[in-house]
């Protein structure tokens, strides 16, 4: 199995997190801003993907053990590049 280290998982390591999380806020967006209520769908999904995210590294380390730190050296970023 091989760690993809260019194009988009070059940059951030769940960058498909990112656009799957954008995407559901739009969403939300759509109804406005009067209310904080459609909104915590967005809230919901962020913080499922970051729990995802958390036990996917773990996964990963078991899996490809020491290579996935050096992953890890080369897409330090794990939703937005340059940021987080």
């Amino acid at each position: 199995t091989k760690l993809l280290t260019s194009g988009w998982w070059g940059m951030a390591r769940k960058i498909n997190y990112t656009g799957d999380w954008i995407m559901g806020l739009s969403w939300c967006m759509l109804c406005g801003f009067e209310s904080i209520v459609p909104y915590y769908y967005a809230i919901y999904f962020a913080i499922l993907l970051v729990h995802r995210s958390i036990r996917d590294d773990h996964m990963c380390q078991e899996k490809y053990g020491d290579d996935w730190g050096k992953y890890k050296a080369i897409v330090p970023y794990r939703f937005i590049p340059g940021v987080i």
